[in-house]
């Protein structure tokens, strides 16, 4: 049987080109032993979510990958003077920032009207919206905007609601770009001011995992302290806190049906939560709020192709946990580098850091042979690849939770580390 899978694609404008990678692979082979029962968008991940939809509502995956790949061509700055308007407008976000410059209403720029003419036509391009109505049909869509007037999330949901240009624009209408859309009885801006992705909807569908594709990072480095640092971070901030507060909650309700807290017919089933991350430090663009705007043509493709690379570790992380929980030995070897580096911390037997695959039958014997990956706890894939384990505690030999994180060159294993769980593990 194959598992259910619902996926959650976050808003993030341009950034959301790393979406379409992650989609494009996804689409592929994964589906031989996966089902894709729901998606869900925000903003430039409802446009992915749509032209993903539109290829698995049709039974065609592979066609996933050519309307993701056309539209972000579509959309990109190619021309001289798209290039120019490009710049200008990252430079102007920079300067209103710094209040050098007055922020300028859509309101008043005439150019506004015609950008979401131009927006819906390339959408229209690629989907028939007359061959989409309101359907109990799986995978289902779902498409997040709030209503600027009555301050309601609204999750546009194609079960019961008519999927069209308006729709998606009405999910994308940042503000400071675009008037609001009147559709379906509402007046509605981006739906980053909602639930950004919409989760709680595909908890509805009863999937036995979500898979979270994420934009904006969860962790950084470095405090920022330059004004244009400030609001970066804060951006990625507000972008991540409803996403965060849903992700949350289904954990929690994995969490109480393990321990009985809640009983298996309390109409709850456990979910399974895996994140496919974009990792800022493996592009080499500088990723920032303005550079949300950037159509730059180089700068999509780059994150097209980070977005396949990033989903072909997360696909080979997905094997090795496979193999982990299966306790197959011989599988598990296959999946290590010649030059790997083991780690061990407390709450594991310390070991290593030792370097050579001459040491990985021992460690796989006497460290993840006692360690259950646990899954009421998110699976995230960004640098490296992170779990939450269960183990016994050194000292007490009670139970208590760490942490596996390994990182991936090639499809092979170069690193695996073992120690103490994070914080928001």
């Amino acid at each position: 049987m194959r598992t259910r899978i619902a996926i959650a694609c976050q808003g993030g404008g341009s950034h959301t080109a790393f979406t379409a990678g992650v989609l494009d692979r996804l689409c592929g082979d994964v589906l031989d032993t996966h089902e894709v029962v729901g998606l869900s968008g925000t903003s430039g991940g409802a446009v992915c979510a749509l032209l993903a939809w539109y290829a698995l509502r049709d039974g065609d995956p592979a066609a996933a990958g050519r309307l993701l790949a056309e539209f972000w061509a579509d959309n990109a700055a190619s021309s001289p003077w798209e290039q120019l308007l490009n710049a200008s407008a990252m430079l102007a976000g920079d300067l209103q920032q710094f209040a050098v410059m007055p922020a300028i209403s859509p309101y008043d720029n005439v150019l506004a009207g015609s950008a979401a003419e131009a927006f819906k036509a390339m959408l229209r391009r690629r989907v028939d919206f007359d061959r989409v109505g309101p359907g109990p049909q799986e995978p289902v869509l779902v498409i997040g905007a709030v209503d600027v007037l009555s301050g309601e999330f609204r999750a546009f949901d194609s079960r019961r609601d008519k999927i069209s240009a308006e729709t998606v624009l009405a999910s994308a209408a940042i503000p400071t770009l675009f008037r609001a859309v009147s559709v379906d009885g509402g007046t509605f801006w981006d739906g980053l001011f909602s639930q950004n992705p919409p989760i709680r909807e595909l908890v509805d569908l009863r999937p036995d995992e979500i898979w979270v594709i994420q934009i904006n990072p969860t962790r950084r480095d470095v405090e920022p302290r330059t004004v244009l640092d400030i609001g970066d971070r804060r951006n990625e901030l507000a972008g991540n806190l409803s996403l965060y507060q849903e992700l949350h909650f289904v954990e929690k309700i994995d969490e109480w049906l393990e321990a009985g807290v809640l009983a298996g017919d309390s109409g709850y089933k456990s979910i399974v939560v895996r994140i496919v991350e974009l990792s800022p430090s493996r592009v080499r663009w500088s990723l920032s709020a303005r550079s949300k705007l950037n159509r730059d043509p180089a700068f999509i493709r780059d994150l097209i192709a980070h977005g396949r690379s990033q989903a072909d570790e997360f696909m080979t992380a997905l094997a090795f946990e496979r193999a982990w929980k299966e306790q197959n030995s011989e599988a598990l070897l296959s999946f290590f580098a010649d030059n790997v580096e083991l780690r061990s911390t407390d709450p594991f037997p310390e070991a290593g850091p030792t370097r050579g695959a001459g040491d990985v039958h021992t460690f796989i014997d006497e460290h993840l042979s006692n360690a259950i990956i646990d899954l009421t706890r998110k699976q995230v894939a960004r640098d490296r690849v992170i779990w939450t384990v269960k183990t016994c505690a050194k000292s007490s030999g009670a139970p208590t939770r760490g942490r596996a994180e390994i990182a991936l060159t090639a499809g092979r294993i170069t690193s695996l580390t073992l120690g103490p769980s994070s914080p928001d593990s």
